[in-house]
């Protein structure tokens, strides 16, 4: 499914040292993710792990404590979702946030739409909806004036894609997007994945299905109880690697670096006759 492409010299989206946290709780703890241009990465962990903050702080929907975000080589703030959508970061969150009773041109216009005077140009948001959707290649949907009721799983997929790229995005962000599908479904959203990349996209993927991670993507970010385990090319790590950099932070000469005992004062805990009292 993967095709072979020039690396790219630079990632497109880059977060440097990032922490987070929610009063006495530190979530996330000096967190690094890079994504490229025409590639996808996936990002993997446990729950709890810190995938859906550090995604909210991408997004803008909480900002980040310390570290740096930068953006087409440039270093920017995001304190708002407004802001995020402006660099063309947007997020395909699991809940996918559409509408049943509202048909797919309406859905992929629903906040942003087209005005001519003082009446909807529905006209031109049904030809850009469609010439998103041939863009992506997408011949699963008979009708762009479905309800969205009337869709399937895949295809509501497909529409929130759709969605998200219809507005000259340059980084999507997928949660789980195969999780509540079955397995004609889920080839068909991986394939929309890779093409996303194909056409120059930086693609994140979150996931827990191996399986899908290594099907898609170029690049892997493991995060592990609020660290960045690692950030490796896919090519180069196996799927027991991947695992058990998201259950211990480590795989070999990979991952996080291995904690030393010690005691509340910083030494070696003194385990002899009298030395623990």
């Amino acid at each position: 499914m993967k095709e072979n492409h020039p690396v790219p010299a630079t990632p497109l989206l880059e977060i440097n040292g990032v922490d987070k946290s929610f009063g006495p709780v530190q979530v996330l703890h000096d967190v690094g993710l890079s994504v490229y241009p025409g590639e996808v990465t996936a990002l993997v962990g446990d729950n709890g792990a810190g995938k859906s903050t550090l995604v909210k702080c991408v997004s803008g929907i909480y900002t980040i404590d310390s570290g740096s975000v930068t953006f087409d080589g440039n270093q920017v703030a995001i304190h708002t979702p407004r802001d995020a959508a402006a660099l063309g970061i947007e997020v395909v969150y699991q809940d996918l946030a559409l509408c049943d009773n509202l048909d797919i041109v309406q859905n992929m216009f629903l906040g942003r739409e087209k005005v001519r005077g003082l009446v909807l140009d529905e006209p031109t948001m049904e030809q850009m909806a469609g010439d998103t959707l041939a863009s992506l290649s997408v011949r699963t949907v008979k009708s762009l004036r479905q309800l969205v009721a009337s869709l399937s799983g895949g295809q509501r997929q497909t529409v929130a894609i759709a969605k998200a790229v219809l507005w000259n995005s340059r980084v999507v962000i997928l949660d789980e997007p195969t999780a509540a599908l079955g397995v004609a479904q889920t080839a068909q959203v991986l394939e929309l994945v890779r093409r996303l990349a194909d056409n120059g996209l930086g693609v994140v993927l979150i996931s827990h299905n191996m399986n899908d991670v290594f099907a898609v993507s170029d690049r892997v970010a493991a995060l592990y109880l609020g660290r960045t385990a690692a950030q490796v090319k896919t090519s180069d790590v196996t799927h027991s690697q991947i695992v058990e950099l998201i259950t211990s932070g480590r795989s070999g000469n990979l991952g996080l670096p291995p904690e030393k005992p010690s005691d509340l004062n910083g030494g070696v805990i003194d385990l002899t006759p009298g030395g623990v009292q």
